[in-house]
């Protein structure tokens, strides 16, 4: 069971990839770095996380205490997070 559930680009040959995925039964959250490859296929990298379903709770905590810091300290605006687009991946495009 992968089912790929969202993609944005990190730079002109890497996406980040959020998915469901299972490993010896155990289902996971993975978050992880993709390079294009020669043939333009995406393949993975050894960086990102798989979490398992029971912490993803606390990483969601965890991800809007960092969103609440860095717009306390202006790093991000909140207009950066109102058009929050990812890949669509049946597409291919920015949702």
């Amino acid at each position: 069971m992968d089912e790929l559930i969202a993609q944005f680009e990190k730079n002109a040959t890497e996406v980040v990839r959020v998915s469901l995925t299972e490993y010896r039964g155990r289902k996971l959250v993975d978050v992880r770095i993709y390079y294009s490859d020669a043939e333009g296929q995406y393949r993975p990298t050894k960086k990102g996380v798989s979490l398992s379903l029971e912490v993803y709770p606390d990483f969601k905590r965890a991800m809007l205490a960092l969103e609440k810091v860095l717009l306390e300290r202006d790093l991000i605006s909140p207009e950066d997070l109102e058009d929050v687009s990812v890949v669509d991946v049946d597409e291919g495009h920015r949702a």
